[in-house]
């Protein structure tokens, strides 16, 4: 039996929403802070590049990183709040 298979069979004798409701909005909180990782970790990867392909351009370089990093970091925190809204509102 598939892990696919032993959720349909847990869903379908679900009769309480509010459980896979929390379920969703941890998995979803889960996903969204390891994206807003990996986004970072490329942000930052290809900034490190950047500069030592420019050395020149560093300053402007750096702060197009962080603030991209900043702004990748506030559409996470977001993600995490809605998902925590679904799991403490079901």
């Amino acid at each position: 039996m598939t892990l696919l298979d032993t959720a349909t069979q847990i869903v379908a004798q679900t009769t309480d929403l509010s459980a896979l409701a929390k379920l969703g909005g941890a998995i979803g909180a889960g996903i969204a802070t390891i994206g807003a990782g990996i986004g970072i970790g490329n942000i930052g990867k290809a900034a490190m590049e950047s500069i030592a392909r420019q050395p020149e351009a560093s300053g402007a370089i750096r702060t197009n990183m962080i603030l991209t990093a900043a702004f990748v970091e506030g559409v996470a925190l977001l993600s995490v709040v809605v998902c925590l809204l679904a799991v403490l509102m079901s």
